[in-house]
């Protein structure tokens, strides 16, 4: 009698090669629970590696993971305790044999992303690993009082082979970095990826401290840095420094100068202008040397919040000279094209591009779009924000453009494109879209889009008009001429003329173009590709229209994020007695939430009569929740900026414990212990969760929590008893 063959029956070295091309996580984990061989392949082969758990537990660390490459210690609780210290080390052990541990643990990590709140850690790692060639350091709390440089000297002095370094979330001063490079040449030679977008700064780099390290890095192909452009500062970034990039590192592939202004994320007025007081000192004519100094350029972002204005010529060059350029990113940038007769011009020159970020361009209009559209025809990402002079028809029209190639989409902050207006102009890519961002703005703002109504459209009105509005402006119509045939696989010879002030819905009333349904308008009800959806509303308002404004129908929706700013003090208590979570629960497999309350303010503790305070918004805000089959949890709770404080209440604790379904819950604040205990009390045979973090990765994070859980006691208290319920898988 033959055996039947088996995966089992494969040779180690093809069995190492297949587990080895598994990437995530949780599925490697759940293959190694198929048998002893598959386990052992599977510690052996995994590279990558994130720590988490008490750093009293280290003596414990697994020691089957010696193929680790990439080693994720930032996690690590108490979460923002320096590592190994004595405070988080147990009592009776050496901080220096923990440090061996880990290196008899994790022998070839040359990839290492970990918590610095001290100057000591950096020094540690160092030691530990001298290879390392990618470094991540983290840092919410104040940057402690020591010599400039003192973070960055041990990291330079010992892993000579250093060459990607990311601070984007490590706060420092800007003045710390350039003497380092200075005084280790070799090291900054052969840096190649600098990411230095820190969202603590309140002022970025300066034009000196920009040259001082370009000056020391040539070989640098990725340069991600948080700049100072306003004029008004000593110091601000202009053409010199602009030129200075270009000039000493000629091999850069991607750029992203982002003035510190915009890092804050705030948004901007809908109603505003977009223009700025001030011009940024930076002219077309430097804008064309920047671009011509980078040839290999792929991946660009010019956000300064100030004034650009006649920058559609300076893009033309940048369409020709950076022939590799696929993403694009521009804040406060004007006259990016100019959309006047049938050719193209300005941005629309830059046919490469794949990803296309549009921000406060005060005079882009419809006819912009339709010019974009036409010229970046590969367009597989776009988001426009605060843009007043966009409607509903221009954007609509642009996504009929880009029907085969447009997956992921953003837009906010434009005035005539509230959250209903934005998913009627999506509409021609409702079922090919994957990525979405919109304003939960219920209240329609422009006349026209108000009273535009899809279902009243005349066919041959339609096309009269589009004629007409061609023949006023001059242009050829058959430029304009679409062949839908030729886009689809079933071919027709009719073909649909898209005007430009038309309606882009319109199609011909025959469906032999596979998506029409007969009557001449698009068809698809369903949003049958989205699986992530992200939101902006403003505190007091309600979620609950989502639906209604034309997302009833997500059914691969996944994961959702909402972010929710504001100021709660000097109002009143909300009319509804919840935000609205419950209506999400129309989403079949939505499991992963990312609810951002961390830019809403409010009082902790101190609300006058009359008004809330943020444990009833708290309510107000997670109410709901419950009804909602979570397995993944960022909660980011309100925050009270006048005793920097962002903790989670009791309300809010309570709501949580009911959350059946959690695996993973990490809230960026506080909590007090008591209010943690009661996610231990969710029954456990119903109860998932295995994974809580609690992380003050809020800049300046309080340096000496007594009355929380982030105290180090509190939190290994709390992970025990978390740990000794039973998990189901």
């Amino acid at each position: 009698m033959t055996t039947a063959t088996t995966i089992n029956d494969l040779p180690d070295a093809i069995l190492s090669t297949i587990i080895g091309m598994v990437s995530g996580t949780r599925t490697r984990n759940s293959l190694s629970l198929a048998c002893r061989k598959f386990r052992s392949t599977e510690r052996a082969t995994r590279t990558s590696l994130t720590l988490r758990g008490n750093a009293r537990d280290l003596p414990d660390l697994p020691l089957c993971f010696a193929a680790v490459t990439h080693l994720d210690l930032s996690l690590l609780s108490p979460w923002g305790h320096s590592l190994l210290s004595p405070s988080a080390a147990a009592n009776d052990t050496d901080p220096l044999l923990l440090a061996q541990r880990l290196r008899a643990a994790f022998p070839f990590v040359d990839s290492l992303i970990v918590y610095s709140r001290s100057p000591s850690t950096v020094q540690i790692v160092s030691h530990l690993w001298p290879g390392l060639r990618r470094v991540k350091l983290v840092r919410w709390h104040q940057r402690p009082q020591s010599p400039p440089g003192a973070d960055f000297d041990p990291l330079f002095d010992q892993c000579h082979s250093l060459s990607e370094l990311d601070l984007s979330e490590f706060y420092y001063w800007t003045e710390d970095l350039p003497p380092v490079l200075e005084a280790h040449p070799n090291v900054a030679r052969s840096l190649t990826k600098l990411d230095l977008l820190t969202t603590s700064f309140t002022e970025g780099f300066r034009a000196n401290e920009i040259k001082s390290i370009v000056t020391a890095c040539p070989k640098l192909q990725h340069l991600l840095i948080a700049c100072m452009f306003d004029p008004r500062y000593i110091g601000f970034v202009g053409e010199e420094a602009l030129l200075s990039i270009s000039a000493n590192c000629p091999e850069l592939k991607v750029v992203h100068l982002i003035d510190t202004s915009s890092l804050a994320n705030a948004r901007g007025d809908p109603n505003d202008d977009g223009f700025t007081s001030e011009d940024a000192r930076i002219g077309r004519a430097a804008l064309v040397d920047f671009f011509s100094g980078l040839p290999l350029l792929e991946d660009l972002a010019l956000d300064v919040c100030k004034n650009v204005r006649d920058s559609g010529l300076a893009l033309e060059v940048l369409g020709s000279k950076c022939p590799r350029l696929r993403a694009l990113k521009l804040g406060q940038f004007h006259g990016i094209c100019s959309a006047i007769g049938s050719e193209l011009d300005g941005i629309a020159l830059c046919s490469g591009l794949e990803s296309l970020s549009i921000k406060n361009s005060a005079d882009l209009t419809d006819m912009g779009l339709i010019e974009i559209a036409r010229g970046c025809c590969k367009l597989a990402k776009f988001e426009v924000q605060g843009c007043k002079r966009i409607t509903v028809k221009g954007l609509r029209t642009m996504a009929c453009l880009l029907r085969k190639t447009l997956v992921d989409v953003g837009i906010s902050c434009c005035k005539n494109l509230d959250a209903a207006a934005s998913l009627r102009a999506l509409e021609p890519i409702r079922d090919r879209i994957q990525r979405l961002h919109i304003d939960c703005v219920w209240e329609q703002e422009d006349e026209h889009a108000r009273n535009f109504d899809l279902n009243q459209v005349n066919d041959q009105e339609d096309v009269n008009s589009e004629a007409s509005v061609l023949n006023r402006n001059g242009e050829d119509a058959d430029y304009m001429e679409l062949n839908w045939a030729a886009e689809y696989e079933h071919r027709s010879s009719k073909k649909c003329k898209l005007g430009l002030d038309g309606d882009c819905s319109y199609m011909p009333p025959s469906n032999g173009y596979g998506y029409g349904n007969g009557n001449g308008f698009w068809c698809g009800e369903s949003w049958e590709r989205l699986h992530y959806l992200s939101l902006w509303i403003g505190v007091g308002e309600l979620l609950t229209p989502l639906p209604t404004a034309g997302l009833d129908d997500c059914p691969n929706l996944e994961e959702i994020r909402i972010r929710v700013e504001g100021d709660c003090r000097g109002r009143q208590k909300p009319t509804q007695r919840d935000f609205g979570l419950s209506c999400l629960a129309g989403y079949p497999l939505l499991s992963k939430m990312k609810l951002d309350c961390g830019d809403t303010v409010g009082y902790a503790l101190t609300a006058p009569p009359g008004q809330m305070d943020l444990s009833l918004w708290e309510r107000f805000f997670l109410s709901g929740i419950e009804s909602l089959s979570l397995s993944e949890l960022d909660y980011w709770p309100p925050q009270d900026r006048d005793v920097n404080q962002r903790s989670l209440w009791l309300p809010a604790a309570g709501l949580l414990s009911e959350c059946l379904t959690l695996r993973k819950l990490f809230i960026h604040g506080t909590a007090h212990e008591h209010f943690m205990m009661f996610l231990v009390r969710i029954p456990s045979l119903n109860c998932n969760l295995r994974d809580v973090q609690l992380r003050e990765d809020y800049y300046p994070a309080p340096e000496n929590e007594m009355s929380t859980e982030m105290r180090v006691d509190s939190c290994r208290r709390f992970e025990k008893a978390l740990n000794r319920r039973p998990i189901l898988d």
